[in-house]
């Protein structure tokens, strides 16, 4: 699959009949859309289907060397992406999922390659945003996902805010208004003893030290 311009993406707001609808077909027909997660906007895509997943790339200019993270509907999805989960890893997302906190876990052999960039860990997480979730619960799989600017600029935060950037690289872009954070996800590494806080965002090292030692 290759990218093409689509002249002028539709914006249309989640509130919209249908609007969901559409978004979920075509995330099954293998495209890339925007769309808003309780941290900024995200591109996402079926994390099932490599020719999505190279699109993905593209639409971001992402290195391929970068892997994509997975956003879920559920808890229970762990299990279907995952090899292993750690105890640790249920009782952190009993107390800060759903939020902006990805895990990196080990990943399971059936997850396309592009999409963990030939690694052997996925990283996941629970967003606490409903449109995500009703779409990866749609898709019955979690959603690959990555914030919704070119790879170097800014996060977006409005549905405007995608447009300007990446507007004739989408068929469709959701509404949501503003998105309630200004900086991308915490991300923890739990593959590592004790686990390893690959980024700070809004979960705080504070938050996390439970598990950090």
């Amino acid at each position: 699959m290759s990218l093409d311009t689509y002249g002028r993406a539709a914006i249309r707001h989640i509130s919209e009949p249908k609007a969901l609808d559409q978004a979920l077909a075509l995330l099954r027909q293998g495209e890339v859309i925007a769309l808003p997660t309780d941290t900024v906007y995200g591109l996402a895509c079926d994390s099932q289907s490599p020719a999505a997943i190279e699109l993905l790339y593209e639409v971001k200019d992402r290195a391929p060397h970068k892997a994509i993270p997975l956003l879920l509907s559920s808890e229970s999805q762990l299990l279907d992406v995952t090899s292993e989960v750690p105890d640790s890893a249920w009782e952190i997302a009993a107390q800060l999922w759903p939020g902006a906190l990805t895990l990196v876990l080990k990943a399971a052999s059936h997850l396309p390659s592009i999409l963990t960039a030939g690694g052997d860990t996925v990283a996941v997480r629970l967003p606490d945003n409903r449109v995500v979730r009703v779409l990866a619960a749609g898709l019955d799989r979690p959603l690959a996902v990555s914030s919704a600017n070119l790879s170097g600029y800014e996060n977006c935060r409005t549905s405007n805010d995608v447009f300007a950037q990446i507007g004739t690289r989408l068929p469709l872009i959701l509404d949501g208004g503003t998105t309630p954070g200004d900086q991308p996800s915490t991300i923890l590494d739990l593959t590592f003893s004790p686990p390893r806080i690959l980024r700070e965002g809004p979960v705080t090292r504070e938050m996390l030290s439970p598990w950090l030692h």
